[in-house]
């Protein structure tokens, strides 16, 4: 699933950004390195924080932690 940050334009007008601030992934409880491992572009050149994408954020690394989890099955001896 490929994820990408909202940055606002000069009139307010929303749109697609290139990748997360680092103050964003902070918020979010991501370091910068986990959050490579994990597929999510990081724009080091914005300083700027945004509420939807540190929402966005923790909503797609509970996703991710879900989709990590199965079941333990019992190794026959």
């Amino acid at each position: 699933m490929k994820i990408k940050s909202t940055v606002r334009k000069k009139g307010g007008e929303p749109r697609k950004g290139k990748g997360f601030s680092r103050g964003e992934l902070r918020e979010a409880g991501v370091d910068p390195k986990r959050a490579l491992k994990f597929g999510i572009p990081i724009d080091p050149r914005r300083r700027t924080k945004h509420k939807e994408n540190v929402k966005m954020l923790k909503r797609h690394l509970r996703s991710l932690v879900r989709r990590s989890r199965r079941p333990r099955t019992a190794k026959k001896p």
